[in-house]
């Protein structure tokens, strides 16, 4: 999707794209990659959809995920049952810090409340290591599990949105997809799910960590 004016192919591939299905978007969004395309992954709830619908379309595709070291048991072995079943090529990066050298420095992840301090968080946590990550896979494509339901902030996006922050196209295959949707292709696949997720860089579910939010890009863009 370079050349001609990288706005105007967005819209229209989002024109093109409405009421597909996600495999449907996926396929397509490998296609335009030419080998380049990758899929981030974080563990959380419903990851297994976007994981097996990458997998079906291109079996290696790369796994891009940052492990911050602050991740539950549970999100652990739910990563491990998912690279076993899909087999997964997961391309893991950790932040140069770790949680306990973090914790000695700025106190406990578990207490963090001032925004300034979640920021910092993940900036240093998650944002320089998933730009080490990007930088390292360099995709054409990068599809994303991100959904308009999780977030207000995300209403102005779309299945395909340019991604300034770590300048890739970002592809949402499952962008206006519902929890109920979500939770039936999980059933029909027999796919597991992990409830037990924590981020302490969001806090809370409406809160971005800085992926996708101007601010993070901001915050690499400083070092």
């Amino acid at each position: 999707m370079s050349g001609e004016d990288n706005s105007g192919k967005i819209r229209r591939a989002n024109v093109d794209l409405e009421g597909r299905e996600p495999l449907e978007i996926v396929e397509w969004g490998i296609r335009q990659a030419g080998g380049g395309a990758i899929v981030s992954t974080n563990f959380r709830p419903y990851e297994a959809v976007i994981l097996h619908l990458c997998v079906q379309v291109q079996p290696d595709i790369p796994v891009l995920w940052v492990d911050h070291g602050c991740n539950r048991e549970a999100t652990y072995r739910h990563a491990a049952e998912l690279q076993s079943r899909l087999g997964l090529k997961l391309k893991v990066f950790r932040p140069e810090m770790s949680k306990d050298e973090w914790e000695a420095v700025h106190g406990s992840v578990d207490l963090m409340e001032a925004e300034q301090d979640l920021k910092r968080f993940s900036t240093e946590m998650k944002l320089k290591p998933f730009r080490h990550g990007m930088r390292e896979l360099a995709p054409r494509i990068w599809v994303t599990a991100l959904r308009k339901v999780q977030n207000p902030n995300r209403s102005g996006l779309g299945v395909v949105s340019d991604d300034p922050n770590f300048g890739s196209i970002k592809l949402s295959p499952l962008f206006h997809w519902s929890d109920s949707e979500m939770e039936g292709y999980l059933a029909e696949h027999d796919l597991p799910n992990e409830w037990d997720y924590f981020d302490p860089a969001k806090a809370d579910e409406k809160r971005e960590c800085g992926l996708h939010a101007g601010w993070g890009g901001e915050a690499v863009a400083k070092e």
